[in-house]
């Protein structure tokens, strides 16, 4: 991305959108009360909290009754419907970790390696967006949390501390070039995690080759523990690679959250917040619910003259549905040099 003079001034810079993860499925109920919704009433009416709040992209998990979160592609679906019913501007973003489970015996073949994943495809009604990560990683969501951060929740413990500690987010190529071109024929938007530069590096070739032809929406995810850490050397090394078409949102966790929101708006990109990402206040004095993060946020933007973006707008500075028909599209919409024209193009892309 460049930065010219003025890029710092508001009216240079899109509309603030505000990316809300309410549903914090590292949690368990009893470590947030207030603000866990556990009921399908109660986790619909989230999502409108948030959109009427500020937010208009909602990142979404599902739980069971249990409190636990659900690999039932029914619930995500009876969720998505309510949501859409609820908000229908709001864009709703599915999170591509879940991998779904069998709900008979008849469908458990059908359920078998990556198809556990792909079948976000098949969503009904479908979502706007589906996460999708590129290539496999440590996801150690632990490692520069402060004790203080965990102490007296179900992530203190030893089994949980244990298993967020040791995630690895699996994502090889066979895999995530076959997910991007499901997502693609069902009209989702593939919005790329991107843990450090290489990650992004990857899709620029992905995209080069024509496996993605769309715009390029992304998230810079800056939680450490295989992925870049919060500091404005690697945002400022992250950014300055992306092509000025792209979308960028940054992300981060806990008490990092705030402080890299405020840099990312400053400098024209988007945010999210949410108890996903954390549930102090600064001072770590008391607990902030995600609508509560986001009218901070939105305090935040007016001081530096950025206004919020509504719905509608949000929908078409994302260009959610919009898809290229050729890489030259492709690459010219998103503002990436266009391939070299007689020169190596390597062996994947002849094959792509």
């Amino acid at each position: 991305m460049n930065f010219l003079d003025g890029a710092l001034f508001p009216e240079n810079q899109d509309k603030l959108i505000i990316t809300a993860a309410p549903y914090g499925p590292e949690w368990i109920p009893s470590d947030f009360p207030e603000d866990i919704p556990v009921t399908m009433a109660e986790q619909v009416q989230k999502a409108v909290d948030c959109y009427n709040a500020g937010a208009t992209v909602l990142h979404l998990h599902v739980r069971e009754l249990d409190g636990k979160g659900s690999k039932r592609l029914s619930m995500f679906n009876e969720l998505i419907a309510g949501v859409r019913k609820a908000v229908p501007d709001m864009i709703i973003q599915v999170g591509g970790s879940i991998s779904f489970a069998p709900e008979s015996d008849g469908a458990a073949a059908k359920w078998l390696s990556d198809d556990t994943r792909h079948m976000l495809a098949e969503l009904d009604p479908k979502p706007d967006q589906v996460t999708v990560t590129i290539n496999t990683t440590q996801m150690n969501v632990i490692e520069h949390m402060d004790e203080r951060d965990i102490a007296g929740t179900s992530l203190a413990t030893p089994e949980n501390r244990r298993a967020y500690s040791e995630m690895i987010v699996p994502s090889n190529p066979a895999w995530y070039e076959e997910h991007i071109r499901r997502l693609t024929a069902a009209g989702i938007q593939s919005a790329f995690q991107f843990y450090n530069l290489n990650s992004f590096e990857t899709v620029e070739r992905l995209m080069r080759r024509g496996v993605y032809k769309g715009p390029l929406v992304c998230n810079w995810v800056a939680i450490s523990g295989g992925m870049d850490a919060p500091n404005i050397y690697n945002l400022s090394n992250f950014v300055r690679a992306m092509p000025d078409g792209a979308k960028l949102t940054v992300e981060s966790s806990m008490r990092n959250v705030l402080p890299i929101n405020m840099v990312g708006m400053a400098l024209g990109l988007h945010v999210r917040c949410g108890i996903e990402d954390n549930i102090w206040n600064q001072t770590r004095t008391g607990r902030m619910t995600t609508v509560q993060q986001i009218e901070q946020l939105v305090r935040l933007a007016g001081e530096l003259g950025r206004p919020v973006a509504t719905g509608k707008e949000a929908r078409e500075i994302l260009q959610i549905g919009v898809f290229y028909d050729t890489v030259e599209e492709s690459l010219a919409a998103n503002g990436f040099a266009p391939n070299q024209r007689g020169g190596q193009q390597g062996y994947l892309r002849k094959v792509a």
